[in-house]
């Protein structure tokens, strides 16, 4: 049991893109990890050795890949590490294509287009795309899946600094900067981007149209005043940001994919706090870092639990694509013993734990407050802080 490591070259990838890597290719598809050392043995006795360890490492990252980009597509495509982390999952990417074909765009320059994953949808909606990086074995990389997937002929790939592209023959510009650095990982700063947002920024408003990919976690006060923002999740998980130009100006929007269902900010004060009533909603995470939980609660007819906490309570349920609703059953000041009394007195089994306002772990929590089944009810608590004091509401999600 064991792993083969290696570190992609462009050499060994241009051998990955010969007749003989194919076939390494072909034959690691379905391998099993856990035999890399064994099967790394056997064919190196028929391979060269730099191109089995390339070959077993493409067939990883395919398998990791599956998750963002399908089965089928996956199995044909080519990753590096860094790119199977760091791009779009296919069914953003092809939400954001065809809102650019319905903005009448036919051709976008796609700038840091890493391994190809937006240039991808935006080919498959008919787009003409240039996507540009500055890395070598990037381009290579994204120039292949442009192949295997038989876009090349939508999508033209340079390799170039950014910066220095001219995009004025180009109906719409796509920027997505570099948001990790291998030194120190996630960059927070919209500035320490590469390039700068500022650069994107100025860059998107000299285009027709133009959409900039950012950190969700991005301060609204970063946001300009010109860009229409949205915020995506999909199936519930947050994946990004996008600054539209040439669109809405000041426009705030959450985006819950699939669907697509998009709710739009109307400027809403903030919503009233009220006690606790008998069901509980939890917005979507880009309706929070939309700052649209207002909207929800006027959606619910309710208002929030405490001034600084994003859930939202009401007395009767409403349907909303936009939160989840629980059913809250018990309302207790944080005791790790009365809950754990609660529980057994429900033969609670599955013990579901979320938090907003809390320091508390939830696994900290779950551990202590029930060491074993009690039963086989399942119930969800909530840490929180009600009015300000640090509280747990006890629950059942609804439907």
């Amino acid at each position: 049991m064991g792993r083969v490591s290696s570190s992609l070259s462009p050499a060994a990838f241009s051998a990955l893109l010969t007749p003989e890597g194919q076939g390494l290719l072909d034959e690691l598809r379905d391998h099993d990890p856990a035999q890399e050392l064994a099967l790394a043995t056997k064919l190196r006795r028929e391979h060269p050795a730099e191109l089995v360890s390339a070959a077993l490492a493409q067939a990883r990252l395919r398998q990791r890949a599956v998750a963002k980009f399908g089965a089928e597509d996956a199995a044909r495509m080519y990753f590096t590490p860094n790119g199977v982390e760091q791009a779009t999952r296919t069914s953003v990417a092809a939400y954001r294509a065809d809102a650019f074909e319905r903005l009448g765009v036919r051709s976008v320059a796609d700038l840091c287009c890493g391994i190809g994953g937006d240039a991808i949808a935006l080919a498959r909606a008919g787009i003409r795309v240039l996507a540009v990086d500055r890395d070598p074995l990037t381009c290579a990389v994204a120039r292949a899946n442009a192949e295997a997937l038989g876009l090349a002929g939508l999508i033209e790939v340079r390799e170039a600094d950014v910066t220095e592209v001219d995009t004025a023959g180009y109906d719409a510009v796509f920027v997505d900067p570099a948001r990790r650095s291998t030194k120190r990982g996630r960059i927070f700063d919209p500035e320490a981007y590469s390039p700068p947002l500022s650069w994107a920024v100025s860059t998107a408003l000299e285009a027709p149209r133009a959409a900039l990919k950012i950190a969700p976690g991005i301060p609204h006060e970063a946001i300009p005043a010109e860009a229409d923002a949205e915020w995506i999740s999909d199936g519930g998980d947050v994946k990004e940001a996008v600054l539209w130009f040439g669109t809405a100006p000041g426009r705030m929007r959450a985006t819950l994919l699939p669907g697509p269902r998009a709710l739009v900010g109307r400027g809403l004060p903030d919503p009233e706090v009220r006690g606790v009533g008998r069901y509980l909603y939890e917005p979507d995470g880009a309706v929070i870092r939309a700052h649209l939980v207002a909207e929800v609660a006027e959606e619910v007819g309710g208002g929030l639990v405490d001034e600084t906490i994003a859930y939202v309570t009401a007395d009767e349920l409403h349907a909303t694509p936009y939160a989840a609703a629980y059913e809250i059953t018990d309302q207790l000041p944080f005791n790790v013993k009365k809950l754990k009394a609660l529980l057994r007195e429900r033969e609670v089994g599955v013990l579901t734990v979320k938090k907003r306002g809390s320091a508390v772990e939830p696994e900290e929590l779950r551990r202590k407050a029930m060491p074993k089944p009690f039963g086989r009810r399942a119930v969800t608590v909530f840490l929180t802080r009600v009015a300000g004091a640090p509280t747990m509401l006890v629950g059942a999600p609804v439907g």
